[in-house]
C-alpha cells in the first residue's frame, strides 16, 4: 500500500504518465469538463480541500515548467495569486489569460482536478 506523496489513484496514475509539455487543470467545482476530457472530483465539501493543497501535493509530485492562470485571479483573488507564486521556482513561466480561454485550453489538457 502506498503511504506517501499522491494517494488519490486516478490523480497519481495521472501525474505519473505525464510526459513533457503536458498538462492538467486544478480549479472549482463549477469548472466545466469539456467531453473526453478525463475529470476527477476531490470535493468532500465546498472549499474541501482546498485549491492550495491540492496545489502542494502536485508541486511536490510533478515538475511544473509553465502554469496558465486567469488574468481575472489579479483582481478577483490577489491573495490566492500571491501565495500560489510564492510556491513556483524560479524557472517556472506564468502565463495570464481570459478566463474564456482558460476553459478552451482545458479541451487539451490530461485532466480536469475539481475540488
Amino acid at each position: 500500500m502506498k503511504k506517501e506523496g499522491i494517494l488519490n489513484s486516478e490523480l497519481a496514475k495521472i501525474a505519473d504518465d505525464l510526459g513533457h509539455t503536458d498538462q492538467v487543470c486544478i480549479g472549482d467545482l463549477g469548472l466545466p469538463v469539456p467531453s473526453g476530457v478525463k475529470k476527477i472530483d476531490l470535493a468532500l465539501t465546498r472549499g474541501k480541500p482546498t485549491f492550495q493543497e491540492v496545489l502542494d501535493i502536485y508541486l511536490e509530485n510533478i515538475l511544473v515548467e509553465k502554469i496558465y492562470l486567469a488574468d481575472e485571479i489579479k483582481e478577483n483573488n490577489p491573495e490566492q495569486l500571491k501565495i500560489l507564486l510564492t510556491k513556483l521556482s524560479a524557472d517556472v513561466e506564468v502565463v495570464f489569460v481570459s478566463h474564456e480561454t482558460l476553459k478552451l485550453m482545458n479541451h487539451d489538457v490530461k485532466a480536469v482536478v475539481r475540488m
